[in-house]
C-alpha cells in the first residue's frame, strides 16, 4: 500500500500578525497549525516570513526535509513548551560530559589541535558565566564542580521554548554545551564552532581516510547545526 503524502493545496503562503500576539503563517486565508493542531505562532515576523517562504517553495508533495524552520517552530510549540523543565534538564546535563573537557593523551599534534580550538571556548565560558570547567585527559568520567553545573544550568533555564529548541540542537549536534551556548550567543564564527566540534572525527579521517557514508552523515549534521543557528538568528530578528 502506498503511504498517504500531504500535497500542496494552497496558492499563497504569507506571514501575518497573530491575534493574541506574535506572528503566524497563512495558507491562503487559513492560519497554519502545528502537527498537534496548536496555533502556529512564532515570536518574530522574520521567522514567520522565513517559514512562509518554506511553504511557498513546496510543489506537489510536501517535503518536510526542506522546511527546517517550520520543523523547529513546530517542535518548540508542540514538544518543548509543554516540557520546558525536562528539555532544559537534558540540555544542561551536557555540562557534565562536555566534549571540550576530554582531551586526548596523544599524539602531540592532536593534543595541540584540541588545545588551540577548545581552550578559547572554555576561556569564553569562564568569562561569560564566571565558572571554569575542569579538563582531563583520556575517557574516564570527570565530575564537574557543583558551581559549574549550577551556573550553566541557570543559563539554559533562562531560554524561551523557541530559544531552547535551537540550543538543544546546537548542543546535541556538537556534543558540547559550551559550543552550544557560544553558538547561541554568537560569540564565535559558526564555521569555527563546527570545526571545533569535529576535531576528533577529522583527525581520524586524516589518519584512516574518508568513508563516504560517514562523510555524508557529517555533512547532514553540519547542515542541521547551521539550520539551528539560522533559527536562533530569526528569533532575534
Amino acid at each position: 500500500m502506498t503511504p498517504w503524502t500531504a500535497r500542496r493545496f494552497w496558492k499563497q503562503a504569507t506571514a501575518a500578525a497573530a491575534g493574541g500576539g506574535g506572528f503566524t503563517v497563512l495558507l491562503d486565508d487559513r492560519p497554519l497549525r502545528t502537527p498537534a493542531k496548536a496555533p502556529f505562532v512564532v515570536p518574530t515576523r522574520a521567522l514567520a516570513e522565513a517559514a512562509a517562504a518554506e511553504w511557498k517553495a513546496q510543489e506537489g508533495a510536501l517535503r518536510p526535509a526542506t522546511m527546517p524552520l517550520t520543523r523547529f517552530a513546530n517542535t518548540a510549540i508542540d514538544t518543548v513548551a509543554p516540557n520546558l523543565a525536562a528539555v532544559a534538564g537534558t540540555v544542561s546535563a551536557y555540562a557534565g560530559t562536555d566534549l571540550l573537557c576530554y582531551r586526548a593523551e596523544g599524539p602531540a599534534a592532536l593534543v595541540d589541535r584540541q588545545k588551540a580550538a577548545w581552550d578559547p571556548l572554555l576561556d569564553w565560558a569562564a568569562g561569560r558565566f564566571r565558572v571554569r570547567l575542569a579538563v582531563t585527559s583520556g575517557v574516564m568520567p570527570l565530575a564537574q564542580p557543583d558551581d559549574v553545573l549550577s551556573a550553566l544550568g541557570a543559563a539554559v533555564r533562562t531560554a524561551s521554548p523557541f530559544e531552547l529548541t535551537a540550543l538543544h540542537d546546537l548542543t546535541a549536534l556538537s556534543g558540547s554545551l559550551v559550543i552550544g551556548l557560544a553558538a547561541f550567543e554568537g560569540a564565535f564564527r559558526p564555521d569555527d564552532l563546527w570545526a571545533a566540534a569535529r576535531i576528533d572525527e577529522d583527525w581520524q579521517t586524516e589518519i584512516w581516510g574518508e568513508d563516504a557514508e560517514a562523510a555524508a552523515a557529517a555533512a547532514d549534521r553540519r547542515q542541521a547545526f547551521m539550520q539551528a543557528l539560522d533559527f536562533r538568528m530569526l528569533i532575534r530578528a
